[in-house]
């Protein structure tokens, strides 16, 4: 296998690249900084839709589609936002073959062309809170494009809400933060994410909050895997979101907004990724057994078969590959490189013997099994494996995590992984000159690790890292 991929401790990007091409996950699209996403990925990202879209409804939201074009005039009402996304914006000023009255933006986001309606529809206190989502593509034009990491085109979801009151629309943003996207990303994912309040200059554009889910890659390097942002009434100011209270009234909104995207896909290949390839945790995975027959003839096809439909009535995620004319240790290694979660191998010899051999993807044992016993034992090796790979990428980000008291050693620490410091030993100044360095400030936490409401709290704790 060290020949399919560039070691990981020797090259980690040159690693990750070589893992979305030999597993055949995505390719580069023919415009710099798209991707074009292959049918081993897609079926991943379609898991990681369905999980959250049930957490998203869970919550209350209800699935929208908004356009791709925006006018810019849309973006001009809200400064801060505008001013934040301007470098990102991919602009259209002709169609049809005539140049528009009006330059339309392909949407970064779609906070101003959602305020838009929301205005329209929201005419009473009895209209909310209005919870919005939707499943959608965006673009935000990429300098340093990186397949799902930062591609100038993405697959995403953007939940979009409006409340009566800041309390209630903070409550719901957290309410996302940690019943949708922290449990999303812990119990499907098995990602340990740190969740935490970001600074000023790190939040979203327009939002006067912005809640975070951090996780560590298999090189100490940080990735922010979902945002909930609390938008205070800007937006609804700007597009007079507005309505008729229980008292008569007239009152401004106050929204929020929240999004995750394809870049999941990057953090789940590095966190969970090894030299041999990708590892799916079972509870994410499209294919969570694979029945391969080694060798064909002596019964063995008619053995797979059965042993694939009763995992398959047993509730497992199964595929079974007969492909006798491809060598088998090239259907090994494929997948290997696809992580899945257990591969069931048949062959003349352990069939001989009643046994079939199940091979776990988090460690690479391989169990002969007598034949009646191999739906319970993958069904145990999908169960602990789930466990055993959020662990160990548990296990990795505390060994790599470190706590300093100062600004300087926080940001050596960042060259190997993360750094724990007090938020009033860098402040503003040192987060300016931590980033001059390459380093940022992830979030920020209260000393019990909980979520804080405002970076003016006291005693909090700073998370410095490197980040892709």
């Amino acid at each position: 296998m060290a020949r399919v991929l560039t070691p990981r401790a020797e090259d980690f990007p040159r690693w990750y690249q070589d893992l979305i091409a030999k597993a055949k996950l995505a390719d580069n699209g023919p415009v710099r900084g798209t991707m074009v996403i292959r049918p081993a990925g897609y079926a991943i990202w379609e898991r990681m839709q369905a999980e959250m879209d049930a957490r998203i409804k869970a919550a209350g939201a209800e699935n929208a589609y908004f356009p791709l074009f925006i006018p810019e005039s849309y973006l001009k009402r809200e400064a801060e936002h505008v001013e934040g996304f301007s470098p990102e914006l991919a602009v259209v000023t002709h169609g049809g073959g005539k140049q528009l009255a009006e330059p339309v933006v392909v949407r970064p986001t779609s906070e101003t062309v959602i305020g838009e309606f929301m205005a329209k529809w929201i005419d009473s206190y009895r209209d909310l809170p209005l919870l919005l989502n939707q499943w959608a593509n965006v673009v935000r034009w990429e300098l340093r494009p990186r397949i799902f990491l930062r591609t100038s085109e993405f697959l995403w979801q953007e939940g979009h809400t409006a409340h009566a009151t800041r309390e209630d629309a903070r409550a719901y943003a957290r309410r996302i933060l940690h019943e949708a996207y922290e449990d999303l990303m812990v119990n499907v994912l098995g990602i340990p994410v740190v969740v935490g309040l970001k600074t000023t200059r790190e939040r979203f554009a327009g939002a006067t909050a912005t809640y975070t889910c951090e996780g560590m890659m298999g090189d100490g390097k940080a990735l922010q895997l979902g945002t909930s942002h609390e938008l205070g009434q800007n937006f609804a100011k700007a597009f007079d979101i507005s309505y008729s209270s229980a008292e008569g009234g007239r009152e401004h909104a106050w929204t929020t907004s929240w999004g995750t995207s394809t870049r999941m896909l990057g953090g789940l290949i590095m966190a969970h990724g090894d030299d041999n390839g990708l590892r799916v945790p079972p509870k994410l995975a499209p294919v969570q057994a694979y029945v391969m027959i080694v060798k064909d003839g002596e019964g063995v096809a008619e053995a797979a078969a059965k042993l694939r439909d009763g995992l398959r009535d047993a509730g497992v995620r199964v595929a079974l590959d007969d492909r006798t004319d491809t060598a088998f240790g090239r259907r090994a290694v494929d997948a290997e490189l696809r992580g899945y979660p257990v591969r069931v191998e048949v062959g003349p010899r352990d069939l001989a013997a009643g046994n079939a051999v199940v091979v776990r993807r988090t460690d690479g044992s391989k169990a002969p099994t007598p034949v009646a016993d191999v739906v319970g034992a993958v069904l145990a090796a999908l169960e602990a494996d789930q466990r055993v790979l959020h662990d160990q990428a548990l296990a990795h980000r505390e060994s790599r995590t470190v706590e300093v008291s100062t600004l300087a050693e926080a940001i050596e620490a960042a060259a190997t992984g993360w750094a724990k410091v007090p938020w009033s030993a860098v402040g503003v100044a040192g987060e300016a000159e931590a980033n001059g360095q390459g380093v940022t400030v992830r979030c920020l936490l209260r000393a019990d690790g909980s979520v804080p409401d405002s970076e003016d709290e006291s005693d909090l704790i700073a998370i410095l890292a490197r980040a892709y």
